[in-house]
């Protein structure tokens, strides 16, 4: 019996790419004689609507083509199922596909990966906040400064692009003040002190290949929690850069925990997960183990 793949894409992606991968990746597919739906929705509710049909009426994988933001809304559909994940990076970030190996910037190559169907079991984590929202995420739930900054950047309509996010960051730089946040772990231990801010993680990088949970592994049903003490304005400046590499664990200001669970708590803080709005906070924060499979290289 021949196999059928779902291509859920975001035509906006990455300014536009989206689009273009998702017809190389779609030929690419069916020249390996795989039969190939493609989907895109006139928003993100008609999207995931569209996208738990398809996977309702019987399919070999959900193909996510796009950023972290479209891989995000697969997991809502594919979380718990048996159903896979495959993955056509062609968004700004690209944290997942980075995460487990898969080709960025050729849809070709990430096309003959999901060919071969190499499935690999991975974690999720699942959020649930007090509004009643319940979502999924793959990669990393951020609260504090880097919240703040995508709150202020999402208010913006001008510049397009990262230098929208690199003026949001000026204008909360210097508004920084220590954040009061409560956060409990699996075993009961309650870390009650000012942050600049907390990073979960079930894998290890945001926003585009910032290692701010270096040590998360997607498979060891934990999550890595960096947590981020209060700095002066210069420091943290100096500071960011070490996060590329995942160097900033060795700061005396940063404590990293892992836990199958948290809540945390800071008035008037967001939770943006897989770099989509969640909800505010508080939230409470699962590991979700093995719940789904992802094709990844063999």
């Amino acid at each position: 019996m021949s196999r059928q793949v779902v291509l859920l894409s975001n035509p906006a992606a990455g300014d536009g790419h989206a689009e273009r991968a998702a017809a190389r990746a779609a030929a690419r597919l069916r020249e390996h004689g795989i039969g190939v739906l493609g989907i895109t929705g006139a928003d993100p509710a008609d999207a995931l609507r569209l996208a738990r049909e398809a996977v309702a009426s019987g399919v070999d994988a959900l193909v996510a083509v796009g950023g972290d933001g479209m891989i995000h809304l697969a997991l809502q559909v594919l979380a718990g199922g048996d159903v896979p994940l495959g993955m056509v990076p062609a968004g700004t970030g690209n944290d997942q596909a980075r995460e487990y190996g898969v080709p960025i910037g050729d849809p070709e190559a990430a096309a003959d990966v999901i060919a071969a169907g190499h499935v690999a079991p991975v974690d999720l984590g699942l959020i649930s906040a007090e509004d009643g929202t319940s979502r999924y995420f793959g990669s990393v739930l951020a609260t504090g400064f880097d919240s703040l900054v995508t709150d202020r950047a999402n208010r913006m309509r001008w510049p397009r692009g990262r230098m929208r996010y690199s003026l949001a960051m000026a204008a909360e730089l210097a508004n920084l003040r220590p954040l009061p946040f409560r956060i409990t772990l699996d075993d009961g231990t309650v870390i009650e002190r000012p942050l600049t801010l907390a990073a979960v993680g079930n894998t290890r990088s945001y926003g585009g290949g910032m290692l701010v949970c270096p040590g998360a592994d997607h498979g060891d049903g934990l999550f890595d929690a960096t947590l981020v003490g209060s700095m002066p304005r210069l420091k943290l400046v100096r500071f960011f850069p070490s996060v590329f590499k995942g160097t900033h664990i060795g700061h005396r200001e940063v404590h990293t925990v892992r836990s199958s669970t948290l809540r945390i708590e800071c008035p008037g803080i967001s939770a943006y997960a897989d770099g989509e709005f969640i909800a505010r906070l508080p939230v409470e924060v699962s590991i979700a183990p093995r719940a789904l499979g992802v094709i990844v290289p063999a």
